[in-house]
């Protein structure tokens, strides 16, 4: 029986749909079943793939051309997590390509799709000025509808800083890209790292970003570091 439709008091028309809230995934419950395979020993776990996606922060670009993969958070997250699950086999693979937007970086995203990874981390604002907001929503849209259809766990990066961003003004393209990023984190309910965050709670607590920054557009170790501690708080 269709209860709207027999009853005389209540016109279909004037019936609300409920409205579905959207929110960034809980970072305690989001990648707990990946924390927990990484927990189980010798032969009941298997290899977990984690493929870092993006431009030239991920790849360890610092002083460009020098690249200092080993100080770059794709490896300080790598053996972070190899301290913290010292029985699991763990890759963490790096596709990202220096200069790159999103747009091409969403049309060669069948290279990180070929990894079969576990985990997937996305990390273009940076460039994404280049192509503007709706060029790079789509394309930050594709990566994420690709990966949840195979059902693999998306992590969104806000912007590491550019230091010739005017970081206290709405209107600036690198602020609105991070933006841009949090809400596309609310509305496909996937796990976003605030690097961006990271680094202005750090001047907001007293210290210097030129300290984070080893060009004007690319972090230093230290910088990595806090894209780092952001990361692993998403694996309980």
């Amino acid at each position: 029986m269709n209860f709207l439709q027999d009853d005389p008091l209540v016109n279909p028309t004037e019936v609300q749909q409920p409205v579905t809230e959207t929110h960034i995934a809980d970072r305690r419950s989001y990648l707990a079943e990946i924390s927990a395979l990484c927990r189980l020993d010798w032969p009941n776990n298997r290899t977990v793939n984690i493929v870092c996606h993006g431009h030239s922060v991920p790849s360890g670009y610092f002083m460009t051309p020098a690249v200092h993969i080993f100080e770059s958070y794709p490896h300080l997250m790598h053996a972070a997590l190899a301290v913290r699950f010292q029985h699991a086999v763990i890759n963490v693979i790096v596709t990202a390509i220096g200069g790159e937007h999103s747009e091409a970086g969403s049309k060669r995203f069948v290279d990180v799709l070929n990894h079969r990874p576990d985990v997937v981390t996305i990390d273009y604002g940076l460039n994404d000025r280049r192509i503007g907001l709706n060029r790079a929503r789509k394309a930050w849209i594709s990566m994420i509808t690709q990966s949840q259809a195979k059902g693999i766990k998306v992590l969104l990066l806000t912007p590491t800083p550019d230091l010739t961003a005017k970081l206290d003004s709405p209107t600036d393209p690198l602020i609105q890209h991070a933006e841009q990023i949090r809400k596309l984190a609310k509305e496909y309910q996937v796990g976003l790292i605030n690097s961006l965050g990271a680094f202005q709670q750090f001047v907001k607590a007293g210290g210097q970003m030129l300290s984070l920054m080893s060009v004007p557009n690319h972090p230093n170790q230290k910088g990595h570091q806090l894209v780092t501690k952001a990361l692993l708080e998403w694996f309980p």
